[in-house]
């Protein structure tokens, strides 16, 4: 940053802080001077704050252009009466708190929202609790912003006639945590957006994902819990992503899975639990990532490839009841398993290290059966199967030869 461009930003927080001290407020209430939202709006300067009092308040385009403070006291209602979106906002330094909204308008040739943000900089949105939305929240080329304790919630039956819950397109430099999402197309939706944090969210029971980025990079996805999705959390054609101690769990279905990798480069995946998935993580065409310290628990395929990944390293993850550990159909691409538990692991330790004696092979060759002829999953537990694995694992022909882990780890790594 050049000397000229300090002095810009500090004579722009200067007038930022001289306008915000001579900022007005203003109240709106069925007995107050203005009875609704849009007139106080129109009434105000920049920097004001408007106080909504408990109440119905039916309205809908309410078009915020100037920064301002909207406060709701006792959470009032916000009735878009399934008119179209409620709140425009395209301004920078808007903070809209408190509020219920509900009832979006639908539409299949406009993206309607409870609150839409467009082109604008250092906006919160927060603590509010939106209901039967079309999409939730809309945020479209804006950035520095914070959406934070909202309750987004609709009725999606079809994918054709809902939307997202939070959605960013082209966006940078924005924090979503603390939201709970449900019963919409997304949960959260980004796409083309860098430099953001994703935390400590909860999405579930929604129609296709609790969780969809495309062309997104330099992103943090930490500590959210993913659960009871249509097809679980995708992330495709993203690079340099962090996804640490999320939660991802009965995400069950044909076509469902915990985490679908599509395309990914340079990731760290560290401290996630995958718990009772049809596919705990399914990877396409994705290259240098480490997966560590990871907990699969009791899914159909703990890990799924399906070609096109190279130099990915798996260490100290545990691998517990899972049907399948891991799933092959493509040549092995130096992608590395070393230091994990496997439940299934029937070796032994000699010399007391902690490690296995023998290397584990974990993929089975029922699982390129099954891969071929899904049907024949109903012979899983069969005696026959057993043999079957049991004689490749003694002579693999095949199974990869060199897909196996050579340190296998005795006991579980603590949670």
């Amino acid at each position: 940053m050049n000397k000229n461009t300090t002095i810009l930003f500090i004579l722009l927080g200067f007038f930022n802080l001289i306008s915000s001290t001579y900022a007005n407020s203003v109240q709106v209430c069925k007995s107050c001077r203005f009875t609704s939202i849009k007139q106080a709006i129109a009434n105000t300067s920049a920097y004001d704050t408007i106080w909504v009092q408990k109440g119905v308040y039916l309205e809908f385009d309410i078009d915020i252009n100037r920064p301002l403070v909207m406060l709701g006291v006792d959470t009032p209602i916000i009735d878009g009466n399934g008119e179209g979106t409620i709140i425009n906002i395209a301004a920078d330094n808007v903070v809209i708190r408190g509020f219920t909204l509900k009832n979006v308008g639908v539409s299949y040739t406009k993206d309607h929202a409870a609150i839409h943000v467009y082109k604008c900089r250092n906006f919160t949105i927060e603590n509010n609790i939106l209901q039967n939305v079309f999409f939730g929240l809309l945020i479209e080329k804006s950035h520095e912003g914070i959406v934070r304790k909202n309750s987004i919630s609709s009725h999606a039956q079809e994918e054709f006639n809902s939307g997202n819950g939070i959605h960013l397109w082209h966006c940078s430099n924005v924090e979503v945590t603390y939201n709970t999402l449900f019963r919409l197309r997304d949960g959260i939706y980004f796409e083309f957006v860098s430099e953001s944090t994703i935390s400590h969210n909860v999405s579930h029971n929604n129609l296709r994902y609790g969780l969809h980025f495309m062309f997104s990079n330099n992103d943090n996805y930490y500590d959210n819990e993913f659960y009871d999705n249509g097809a679980g959390v995708a992330v495709m054609f993203s690079k340099f992503i962090n996804m640490k101690r999320n939660k991802f769990y009965k995400n069950w279905g044909t076509s469902s899975f915990g985490l679908l990798l599509k395309e990914i480069y340079d990731a760290e995946i560290e401290d996630n639990t995958f718990e009772e998935n049809t596919t705990g993580i399914y990877i396409e065409g994705s290259t240098r990532i480490n997966y560590r310290f990871n907990q699969f628990n009791r899914n159909g395929w703990a890990i799924k490839f399906a070609g096109g990944c190279y130099a990915n390293i798996f260490s100290q993850n545990n691998f517990i009841s899972n049907s399948f550990d891991v799933s092959y159909n493509s040549k092995l691409n130096d992608n590395k398993f070393e230091g994990n538990y496997w439940s299934s692991y029937t070796g032994y330790d000699l010399d007391k290290d902690g490690k296995g004696d023998i290397p584990y092979r974990p993929v089975k060759l029922f699982s390129y059966i099954v891969n071929r002829t899904p049907e024949s999953i109903v012979l899983l537990r069969s005696l026959f199967i057993d043999i079957l694995n049991f004689s490749e694992k003694v002579s693999p022909v095949f199974t990869p030869d060199n897909l196996i882990d050579n340190s296998p780890q005795m006991a579980a790594f603590n949670d």
